[in-house]
């Protein structure tokens, strides 16, 4: 049977949703299969924590409607139906996973004792075991404690089992002292408070924008989706208005003060002002045909709206906006897996509600998580050549405020901090190097040219050459400047890879750089390769493949049990292609006696333990294959992609091998997840380097 674990708040704007993100993650860390419940919602097929949620689930995540119990119309009709229907298509959802996080209503916003005893009772039907989540709201500890043990008894009154409680939002600097305070004055179940995150709760532009009755008029309404960290009133002279700008803020300017929007807009372009959400142009004054002109020749992408109210008016309307975690808000999404389960993870709260493992399991988010553990412990400084393209820059602020690894970015100062506007990475954290630093140029230019001197380098053509940012990354890894490099969102395979075989070359011991995706499962990680370098290997190029590979496995915490693929298991086929693989597989187990190695070997035979007993009974391999070694580049790279996209699986690579030090290359299609993933693991490998 599922444990049920049954997440309820006491109150209106408890930060509940981030609260459950949290807990999805880290319920799923021992390997059960955890799925959320919403019991009740707006529409069945409709709620928009689900939406959330749901992408968190890796593959094969049910549908929406799947996981929803009655809407909350249906409830007020008829309560003692919609409970029977609750509890049936709990238990459906119940029925294929180990844990099921049920996260409770919030259809009233009014803090009722009504709307908690509901949640209770469902609770108790569900045979769930309750973890309130109360919001700090100004409150002192003893306050919030009394409130804790009223919610208590409410509960126990409802046949309702409380195995925890989380206080949340609570000042950073506060935390121990809550913590203290609860641990003396309500000692019957865990209690773990969790910091205020001021980004969940800020409103997007477009959420400001709607919240005045706004229009925009100008700017990229792709950026409508950057959150308001505050508002500053410009009813004043443009140097005040300058003293007042912070980052990530909203300024309320008056429509007919077109000196100051101009001094805003200018502010905001400068690398010496911070960098704003958006401007509110209020009071319902056009602006002057001169000036709507000249904004329009300026080619402004901050967002500007315009609305009909006044100064004060507009100001109380835009405070109203409330800021929602949505499936277009990555950002709060990430930071609420981040910060607040972080918190959660060493609690005695988790700990308490002792939940189900599975040995044996990785599951996506395992092994996301456990690759990111083990780059955070690396600390290594990894360069990113192409340092003033969003989707790199916007990798490289989760990657440093998650503390993946550190960052140098490759570029002009000036393009990366433009490019930057829209991102909000603190580049006080990173270190950006401009490839034309002459400091660097001469000296990259004199080594390239001595490591290209049988080629007829010299050092005035190895003065151009180094400045291209792959070239430099290169030569920076090379020199042990930074540990390793990820490059190729906006550039070719062979740009990456090119310069690595020049200038890092080959690890010793190995004949042929090649790579393997990680390809995480529902419930298991495997090591495909090689899907993206090698089109047509020979049989010593093989085993050095499947050597290399099943060391990055063991580099990634995958027990490596090797398959070489082939159209034929074991000696019942012939030809050319069975060969080579047959020829391999002895030099594998000639170089590497100790990997367990079958081939050649069929894919069903190597994972499907069924097959495997018809085929190749009582092989140590056959049937529970982790690496699977495929004989040429378009076998394998035709399966990883047909395993992608009809299993759901997610692939993490290509993942280089065989290199003297760590250099990755990213698809020119790679998400910012990909990329993040890719920074990770040349962490881990630098690492184990």
């Amino acid at each position: 049977m599922a444990e049920c674990i049954y997440l309820a708040a006491t109150e209106a704007a408890s930060g509940k949703s981030a609260v459950a993100l949290a807990l999805l993650e880290h319920l799923g860390r021992g390997g059960a299969r955890v799925l959320p419940f919403r019991p009740l919602v707006p529409a069945v097929g409709e709620d928009e924590l689900l939406e959330v949620l749901i992408p968190q689930l890796g593959p094969g995540a049910p549908d929406l409607a799947d996981l929803c119990g009655v809407a909350y119309e249906d409830l007020h009709e008829d309560p003692d139906h919609s409970m029977e229907v609750i509890v049936d298509r709990y238990h459906r959802v119940a029925d294929h996973c180990d844990v099921v996080l049920v996260i409770g209503s919030d259809f009233s916003g009014i803090v009722t004792p009504t709307e908690f005893g509901v949640n209770a009772s469902i609770a108790a039907n569900l045979a769930g075991r309750m973890v309130l989540v109360f919001p700090v709201a100004e409150r002192t500890p003893n306050e919030v404690a009394a409130t804790i043990r009223v919610a208590l008894q409410a509960a126990a009154e409802r046949h309702a089992t409380v195995a925890g409680v989380i206080v949340n939002q609570v000042e950073p600097d506060a935390l121990d002292r809550f913590t203290a305070a609860f641990t003396e004055r309500v000692p019957t179940v865990p209690v773990v408070a969790l910091p205020n995150v001021p980004l969940l709760r800020a409103p997007t532009m477009l959420a400001v924008a709607e919240a005045c009755d706004g229009q925009m008029t100008h700017g990229n309404p792709d950026l409508l989706d950057r959150e308001c960290m505050g508002i500053v009133v410009a009813a004043m002279t443009l140097p005040h208005v300058l003293d007042r700008m912070k980052e990530d803020h909203v300024l309320i300017i008056p429509a007919d003060r077109e000196e100051v929007l101009l001094g805003a807009l200018l502010a905001h372009r400068s690398l010496t002002f911070p960098t704003l959400t958006g401007i509110i142009l209020n009071g319902g004054f056009p602006l002057s045909p001169q000036i709507d002109r000249l904004i329009a020749g300026l080619d402004v992408d901050l967002p500007i709206v315009a609305c009909p109210t006044g100064t004060m008016q507009t100001a109380r309307m835009v405070e109203r906006a409330k800021g929602r975690i949505t499936t277009e808000t990555p950002r709060k999404i990430e930071a609420a897996i981040q910060v607040l389960g972080d918190r959660l993870a060493g609690s005695d709260l988790l700990a308490a509600l002792d939940l189900p493992t599975r040995p044996g399991v990785v599951t996506p988010l395992m092994f996301e998580h456990q690759v990111v553990e083990d780059a955070r412990r690396s600390d290594a400084l990894i360069v990113l050549p192409e340092g003033a393209e969003p989707r790199i820059l916007e990798a490289a602020r989760q990657v440093r405020e998650r503390q993946i690894a550190r960052l140098t970015l490759l570029g002009d100062r000036d393009a990366i901090e433009h490019a930057n506007q829209r991102v909000g990475l603190d580049l006080d954290d990173v270190t950006i190097i401009d490839p034309f630093d002459e400091a660097y140029r001469q000296r990259f230019a004199e080594e390239y040219a001595q490591i290209r001197s049988h080629k007829g380098v010299t050092v005035e053509q190895a003065r151009d050459i180094v400045t291209d940012p792959s070239y430099f990354g290169t030569l920076l890894v090379h020199d042990g400047l930074v540990d390793g490099m990820v490059s190729g969102s906006i550039t070719t395979t062979a740009a990456t890879v090119r310069p690595a075989l020049e200038i890092v070359k080959t690890a010793p011991g190995v004949s042929v750089v090649s790579s393997v995706f990680l390809m995480a499962l529902a419930d298991q990680v495997l090591v495909y390769g090689d899907c993206a370098i090698n089109p047509d290997p020979n049989a010593d190029q093989l085993a050095d493949i499947a050597i290399s590979s099943a060391q990055t496995a063991r580099q990634f915490g995958i027990d490596p049990r090797v398959a070489m693929l082939s159209y034929s298991t074991g000696g019942s086929g012939t030809g050319a292609d069975v060969e080579k693989v047959r020829a391999a597989t002895e030099l594998v187990r000639e170089r590497a006696p100790e990997l367990l190695i079958e081939g050649p070997i069929q894919y069903d035979a190597a994972v499907d333990p069924k097959v495997a007993a018809t085929k190749l009974k009582g092989s140590p391999v056959a049937g529970q294959a982790t690496v699977l070694i495929f004989p040429d580049l378009n076998t394998g790279n035709n399966t990883y992609k047909a395993v992608q996209r009809s299993a759901g699986a997610i692939a993490i690579g290509p993942v280089l091998q065989g290199l003297g030090k760590p250099v990755n290359d990213l698809s020119r299609g790679a998400l910012v997840r990909d990329i993040v993933n890719t920074i990770a693991i040349t962490a881990v490998q630098a690492a184990n380097r």
